[in-house]
């Protein structure tokens, strides 16, 4: 068979000489995997991996997925070849995904055919018969008649380990049959060798040594070392049988040699000078048992007597040895059942434990989302009041209940973000961030709040703070709005500073370190170990004086866990508290750019828009905002009948509620794509845990607003894609 990697090697040597010719780096897939091989060719492992590694990077950042597969399964074949069977499994399950996306190819079948074989390293051969199968399909569909004898000498084994000698015998003596080449006869010599297994259970003793020495000829031809290891040992074991210990020990001689020859060449694979010591004592350690068991042979025709004795002595000592064990046995099972027992517990209080804070999980998440859906209903009608000129007399009521409403929405989201943290389901971002920029926007965002209550809200930042970092913009965000709302919130007539400073910057990364300090009223001691925890305030008094769901420090300790780093308190009553972090960064290639935060209204003049909702309330208010910045609208309460509307009427935008009856807005957006891939679509959604923004735009849906509307965001975000 000649086998893509066999090609991928010619070619190595002349891309190889000519990149030292011209010394020109090309960043290229093909050729960082023909590097590769090339190492891999001279036993330079450690570099070969250097090189799939980079082919790995080049291949994802040209998103080919076919050069990405090929990629994976060269680096599996590496680990297989290292016998890192696991490692080797893992890497050729990345690749199987990435090949079903092209058309079946030999190399698709190959990766196959290699996890056939590291399930049968591992014995799990009906897994490796699986693998097998399928490799075999795809050889038939592409026509390769060279990989199916692979397959079938692989099929043959299964059926000899499986006890089935005579279809093991039936597909081996095919496989011999076959006419002579370079990658047949490789394949003929393990099929002699593994009739020859066969033949000596059957006791056909000297039928075996006719196929065993075949099969040494074969594997000894073509350098297979293993091979002819293993034809050695079974040869020196055939004879040992036959009485003939000269032909025995020769053979055993020529194992331990080819045995020897395999750890050299493994050593040179992982390079540790270690392991050339250990093979060297243990190939002295094997002469010297060979003298010794040589000089044994030549006793025992003297002492044969004595041997007698000795035989039966050893066989009573090994009773009395076999009692014991059986004893020690019986004992060990015992405690092997005890600790079983023991351990099902644990997994079911475990089990137990997890089902309580999943439901406790789900259950606020109910609670919070279904309360969204009522509160969009309040917020909504408080603002189209508020925005038709009401009484003097009402503005006072209208604008509490703008405020409980509010109020109520901020607890709402932190009840829901605790939740979503605490689940793990949440990824971190690696874009652009401009921390200066960040920083400074938040500081102008709560100069209201600093002088509300007559602080000193101070922002010193480091110059050598680079513009252009790497990370999570939200998720610092976040944070930063916890620990400055609450340092504002708990400071009268004081101070209150944000501090960021470089500590540190190495290669490409940059250290920042954070405080948020405040002269307000500290934290007790004996609250310090507690504040981090959900639903947890300096007392009963605070809570009720200050407000607040207890929720915002547990959200920030798992935001800065996330990103990296470690949340810690400095405090201390009547004077103060401060809060520090460190995150690590790396330097973007790429410049910052602000995003615009304001919109022309002349942008929603002569456009129509349809509204997709089946709250009744909730449709009179979208339309109420909507029709107020003179935007013609209509509506549809279910996703079918949306569908069919866009499919028949031009629309400028839709905004399409996430949860409809039918099918629900998600299922509607895709099939939308399907004919028309331009239109904006807009998610409305009271968004639960299982939800996120990434997961909506996912479907198609250009942006997310979040029920109950914040006005602006929902204006801005029908602008920005109207404009």
């Amino acid at each position: 068979m000649k086998y893509y990697f066999l090609t991928i090697f010619f070619c190595t040597i002349s891309l190889f000489a000519q990149k030292k010719k011209e010394k020109v780096e090309i960043d290229s897939t093909t050729y960082y995997i023909e590097i590769a091989n090339f190492h891999k060719k001279n036993n330079n492992f450690g570099s070969s991996m250097d090189y799939i590694q980079k082919a790995i990077k080049a291949a994802e950042k040209n998103k080919d997925y076919l050069a990405q597969a090929n990629a994976f399964s060269f680096l599996g074949n590496v680990y297989f070849e290292l016998k890192k069977v696991n490692d080797a499994i893992l890497i050729f399950n990345k690749s199987i995904p990435l090949y079903a996306k092209q058309k079946p190819t030999a190399n698709q079948a190959y990766t196959l055919y290699n996890l056939g074989l590291c399930y049968s390293e591992k014995k799990e051969y009906s897994t490796a018969e699986n693998y097998f199968n399928e490799a075999e399909k795809i050889y038939e569909l592409i026509n390769v008649p060279e990989g199916k004898e692979l397959i079938n000498l692989q099929k043959g084994i299964l059926h000899q380990i499986k006890g089935d000698d005579d279809k093991a015998l039936t597909i081996f003596s095919t496989l011999i049959s076959k006419p002579d080449d370079e990658d047949q006869s490789k394949i003929k010599s393990k099929a002699y060798y593994y009739i020859g297994q066969i033949e000596a259970k059957r006791n056909r003793n000297n039928l075996a040594i006719n196929y065993y020495n075949k099969a040494l000829e074969l594997s000894s031809k073509y350098k297979d070392l293993q091979l002819s290891a293993d034809v050695a040992k079974s040869l020196s074991f055939i004879y040992e049988e036959m009485i003939d210990i000269k032909q025995s020990h020769k053979y055993l001689k020529q194992h331990l040699t080819l045995r020897d020859s395999i750890r050299v060449l493994n050593s040179k694979r992982v390079g540790t000078e270690d392991f050339l010591s250990f093979k060297e004592a243990e190939r002295l350690k094997a002469v010297e048992q060979m003298n010794r068991e040589n000089k044994e042979q030549q006793r025992a025709n003297k002492f044969s007597k004595l041997i007698s004795i000795l035989s039966i002595a050893l066989i009573s000592i090994l009773s009395l040895l076999s009692l014991s064990l059986y004893k020690n046995n019986i004992i060990r099972s015992q405690s092997n059942k005890l600790l079983q027992d023991k351990n099902q517990e644990l997994i079911q209080a475990k089990e137990k434990a997890e089902k309580a804070s999943k439901a406790r999980a789900e259950f606020l998440s109910t609670v919070s989302h279904e309360l969204r859906t009522p509160l969009n209903a309040i917020n909504g009608i408080t603002h189209l009041l508020l925005e038709e000129n009401p009484k003097k007399s009402q503005m006072q009521y209208l604008t509490s209940l703008k405020f409980s409403g509010d109020y109520l929405l901020t607890f709402i989201n932190d009840i829901l973000e605790i939740n979503r943290v605490e689940s793990e389901n949440i990824e971190i971002e690696k874009i652009n961030v401009n921390i200066k920029q960040l920083l400074s926007d938040l500081h102008n965002s709560f100069k209201d709040l600093a002088s509300k209550n007559n602080n000193d809200f101070v922002l010193e930042m480091d110059e050598n703070i680079p513009e252009n970092l790497i990370g999570d913009p939200t998720k610092l965000s976040q944070i930063f709005i916890n620990l400055i709302n609450n340092a504002l919130k708990f400071t009268q007539n004081g101070k209150v500073y944000v501090k960021a400073s470089v500590t540190e910057t190495k290669d490409e990364e940059c250290t920042i370190h954070f405080d948020i300090a405040d002269t307000g009223i500290g934290i007790s001691p004996e609250k310090q170990s507690t504040i981090f925890e959900s639903f947890s305030q300096g007392s009963v008094e605070i809570n009720r004086k200050y407000g607040g769901t207890g929720l915002g420090l547990a959200i920030v300790k798992r935001l800065v866990e996330l990103l990296g780093g470690q949340i810690k308190l400095t405090s201390s009553e009547g004077i103060g508290s401060t809060f520090s972090f460190d995150v690590n960064f790396i330097v973007g290639e790429q410049q910052f750019v602000e995003v615009k935060k304001h919109y022309d209204e002349s942008v929603f003049e002569n456009k129509k828009i349809l509204i997709v909702e089946d709250n009744k309330i909730n449709q009179m208010i979208t339309k109420k905002m909507v029709e107020n910045k003179s935007i013609q609208c209509e509506i549809i309460d279910n996703g079918e009948d949306a569908i069919e509307m866009i499919r028949n009427h031009h629309f400028d935008l839709v905004l399409m509620d996430v949860h409809l009856p039918g099918i629900n807005g998600t299922e509607a957006t895709q099939k939308i794509r399907e004919f028309n891939k331009t239109l904006p679509i807009i998610a409305l959604t009271a968004i639960s845990l299982n939800e996120n923004r990434e997961m909506l735009l996912s479907y198609g849906m250009n942006d997310v607003v979040t029920k109950p509307f914040n006005p602006d965001n929902f204006y801005r975000s029908i602008a920005q894609l109207l404009s």
